[in-house]
């Protein structure tokens, strides 16, 4: 039997830590390349340190030159909001090492004649949902998330300005009899202005936390960090180098679910990497809103140059109301898990990547303009039907 009573804790970081930077801007360049041919082939990494931004990978698709991708990384840093001396959206040395796509990787995902388009990698994809939240997501990374968004909209609404891009945080919650309850551990690390003092800071994010954090869940004040080091002024890249993809438990769970390894940003959703783990969370947050159980947690797994999937795993932790062989028949034959079946249904060859590249890729609202479409809850009246 699961454990009902413990400690669970998860991190977010910022829009402005260097590993996000990197995501943004690689998905920044993957949706200027969907937004002119929905079928461009994109696989893009970006690394960032000291007024250096590389970036490298191989695209198929427009006619974006490297000029058009260094001035498109410029602007997503200069919407961050770098304008330090160690870097700065302007003054930067942007540099593209970027080429076209290998043929022979080409062949296995494309389709042709009687064959349909494969997957455009091996590996396994994990998809999680609960009820510890409204958006069905782990209660620790939500709140992780949460704080750091308040700070970043204030930031850049010029109504924060004492505090800079870089940020973390880390929230410890206890949960008793299997359900959240209140934080035993608060941190939160922010870049901030020259001559500010710990305690300076420390009250400055008190009411972004406050905010957020539900009535009496505030930790004693004792395990209330804030910028446990002393000083933080100093940071993004020009404190620590960033990579795209580094941050894949922060884009997820929080650790709360497995990952299976792939990270999400500066791929097209050709990538099963990304587009099989959003079918994943679709499927997982679609069975528990059908109240099918309280978790659910779903394995895919794919290989390269093949269409279908090679394997769904079902697992409802203890709390399911369904049988899960039987969901995982039904799973498969309701949505078509094959890579053009999931962008067919989740509709995800559109510019809608670099919004997801910071505070996670899951529990955000379904858009309007198609983003985030794996959050929609459209399946529920045909799991609920099958199950009655």
């Amino acid at each position: 039997m699961a454990r009902q009573d413990y400690l669970f804790t998860s991190e977010s970081v910022s829009d402005g830590h260097p590993d996000k930077i990197c995501d943004q801007i690689s998905d920044s360049i993957l949706d200027a390349f969907l937004a002119q041919d929905p079928n461009s082939r994109v696989a893009l990494e970006t690394l960032c340190t000291t007024n250096l931004i590389v970036l490298a990978g191989e695209v198929r698709g427009p006619d974006i030159t490297k000029r058009d991708m260094c001035e498109i990384a410029r602007m997503a840093v200069k919407k961050i909001g770098y304008e330090q001396d160690g870097f700065h959206w302007a003054n930067a040395n942007v540099q593209c090492h970027v080429h076209s796509q290998s043929a022979d990787i080409a062949q296995g995902v494309d389709s042709a004649g009687n064959k349909d388009e494969g997957a455009g990698d091996q590996g396994i994809m994990f998809g999680y949902a609960c009820r510890e939240t409204p958006g069905l997501m782990p209660a620790p990374i939500f709140y992780a998330h949460e704080i750091l968004r308040g700070i970043s909209l204030a930031r850049q609404a010029g109504t924060e300005k004492r505090l800079l891009p870089d940020a973390k945080s880390q929230v410890t919650l206890r949960y008793a009899n299997g359900k959240p309850v209140g934080a035993t551990s608060i941190v939160v690390s922010s870049q901030h202005v020259d001559g500010l003092s710990q305690d300076d800071v420390r009250e400055i994010v008190r009411p972004y936390v406050a905010r957020v954090m539900p009535q009496g869940w505030m930790p004693p004040e004792s395990e209330f960090y804030v910028n446990p080091t002393g000083k933080f002024v100093i940071g993004g890249p020009d404190g620590d180098a960033g990579l795209t993809g580094r941050k894949i438990i922060v884009d997820t769970y929080g650790g709360a679910a497995p990952h299976g390894g792939g990270a999400f940003s500066g791929k097209d959703p050709t990538k099963v990497d990304r587009s099989a783990a959003y079918a994943a969370r679709y499927l997982a947050k679609n069975v528990v809103a059908a109240n099918l159980a309280d978790k659910c947690t779903i394995q895919l797994s794919y290989a390269i140059g093949v269409s279908k999937p090679l394997s769904i795993y079902v697992d409802l932790h203890g709390t399911g109301r369904a049988d899960e062989g039987r969901l995982e028949k039904v799973l498969f034959e309701m949505v078509d898990l094959s890579p053009r079946g999931i962008r067919t249904h989740l509709n995800l060859n559109r510019p809608i990547y670099s919004r997801t590249a910071a505070y996670g890729h899951f529990g955000r609202d379904p858009e309007a303009d198609g983003g985030f479409s794996w959050e929609r809850t459209d399946l529920v009246d045909a799991l609920t039907k099958e199950f009655a």
